[in-house]
């Protein structure tokens, strides 16, 4: 299993490189996922080059099955968010 990035340590992190109070980067990536959250409700995407792009999409309303009864329910539509990586991403991570 892999180790996960948790927010305290991308904050400690870009603190560190940037050399910047963790307080004042704490409240740039706050703001930062909040526009991007913003972005999406009001269904725009957002592009950052080289990393990828934020969008959203729908989703049919479906039937599905309780899996613990078998009882037969409905799956109402919805708007899920979706990430497509960059080109600079999908190199990074697949560097050999």
């Amino acid at each position: 299993m892999t180790k996960s990035l948790t927010k305290a340590d991308l904050v400690s992190s870009c603190a560190s490189s940037a050399n910047l109070p963790k307080a004042q980067v704490e409240k740039v990536i706050n703001s930062m996922m909040s526009a991007i959250q913003g972005a999406l409700e009001r269904k725009m995407s957002v592009t950052l080059v080289g990393f990828g792009t934020f969008t959203t999409g729908d989703r049919k309303a479906r039937n599905g099955r309780n899996p613990k009864t078998g009882a037969t329910l409905k799956i109402p539509a919805s708007t899920v968010p979706k990430f497509r990586p960059g080109k600079g991403l999908k190199e990074a991570v697949n560097k050999k």
